[in-house]
């Protein structure tokens, strides 16, 4: 069973998602986006190709230095 953390009221959507990219816990953006459901977030706010460029080179960045 995995357990995930409660949607923090100062944490907004984008930035949870940057957190979990950063983290090295997630190998992609759906990854990022089913966590974000999963912790109470809106999702549906992580579109957009440079946003999704964004969160996947921080992904390979984090997954490379963990």
């Amino acid at each position: 069973m995995v357990l995930y953390r409660r949607m923090q009221p100062n944490t907004n959507t984008i930035e949870r998602a940057f957190e979990l990219a950063k983290s090295g816990q997630c190998v992609s953006v759906a990854e990022i986006k089913r966590r974000l459901h999963a912790e109470g977030y809106f999702a549906d706010q992580i579109e957009g190709r440079t946003l999704s460029e964004q969160l996947k080179a921080i992904i390979d960045k984090a997954r490379k230095t963990r």
